[in-house]
């Protein structure tokens, strides 16, 4: 294989498996507090892509309630991409005061809110159809602005070119990831996270408000949701009320292979998994999702805490 077309094909691994990284964050975070999978995690994604299509000035298709519908303002993609995913971070809180507080409050099994979450997920999807239809849309082509399609980054002789909207979503994921970190491992508020997540009884018994702390859980876990569903669009487009399933499933893919409740783990996985995918043949693109999960499979045979993750010990 041609080098250049190896740097090329890294490039766009490490771009596509920074977006896993921190939808994949978003997953970690509840599991880390609450021990559950949140399978509404998906249709958060895919709201935060309509939100930022609706406030960038999107017109609405022909079909659903609000067919043609467009809002009376038209604001910068990165405008946007703050609110809607602030947006996505708001709805979170409202599904966890509806879906999971009071199985919580009841000591309800860990599957029943798992359950719930998956009735989330399908009041959403349907909403949204409901709302907009099932058409696919597309940001605009300046959504970037002025830059270029795609910046070279071989010679004339070997080019190596990547296109812009890749290396926007590399950037921003990468801050992300940081801004993330710092915030779990240096401030009070990532401090009282852990500790929850360490113990939320003895968490409560410390001072620790566990009831106000799961609910920025929620926030940040959609806000990541949100931010991720907008730059997996723009990248591609919105591929309608079911855009957010395949990416769920590759999330749940990246934080068992990273190890469940590693935020390390899961930014490891989501860009192991994105370079995977992106060196399998285009010929063979539609099995993409069967090489990630057999890869998967695998690593639970050989290590099924993951790449980070932590061997459970059972205490009897």
């Amino acid at each position: 294989m041609d080098i250049t077309l190896v740097l090329q094909q890294l490039l766009n691994g490490l771009s596509i498996g920074s977006v896993y990284a921190i939808f994949a964050l978003g997953y970690t975070l509840v599991y880390s507090i609450l021990g559950i999978i949140n399978l509404a995690h998906g249709a958060i994604f895919t709201l935060g892509a309509y939100f930022t299509y609706a406030l960038m000035g999107g017109n609405f298709g022909f079909n659903g309630l609000l067919a043609n519908a467009v809002l009376p303002v038209k604001l910068p993609f990165a405008i946007s991409l703050i609110l809607s995913s602030i947006l996505a971070g708001l709805i979170g809180v409202i599904m966890e005061r509806i879906a999971f507080e009071p199985l919580r409050r009841k000591g309800s099994d860990p599957l029943l809110t798992v359950v719930s979450s998956l009735g989330v997920a399908v009041v959403i999807v349907n909403l949204i159809q409901y709302l907009v239809g099932a058409e696919s849309y597309t940001f605009p082509a300046d959504t970037f602005g002025n830059l270029p399609a795609a910046i070279n980054f071989g010679t004339v002789e070997k080019p190596i070119p990547i296109r812009s909207v890749q290396l926007v979503i590399f950037a921003v994921s990468m801050v992300i990831v940081l801004i993330l970190t710092y915030f779990i491992n240096q401030t009070k508020y990532g401090k009282a996270m852990q500790a929850i997540a360490e113990d939320q009884i003895t968490a409560s018994l410390l001072g620790i408000n566990t009831d106000q702390f799961i609910l920025i859980t929620f926030f940040i876990s959609s806000f990541l949701a949100g931010l991720a569903g907008t730059l997996v669009a723009s990248s591609v487009s919105i591929a309608g009320p079911y855009f957010g399933i395949g990416f769920g499933l590759r999330g749940l893919a990246v934080i068992v292979l990273g190890g469940l409740g590693s935020i390390p783990g899961a930014v490891l996985g989501g860009l192991v998994i994105g370079v995977i995918e992106a060196f399998v043949p285009s010929e063979y693109s539609g099995y993409k999702d069967a090489v990630a999960f057999g890869i998967l499979f695998i690593m639970l045979l050989v290590r099924p805490q993951g790449l980070l993750g932590k061997k459970f010990i059972q205490k009897v």
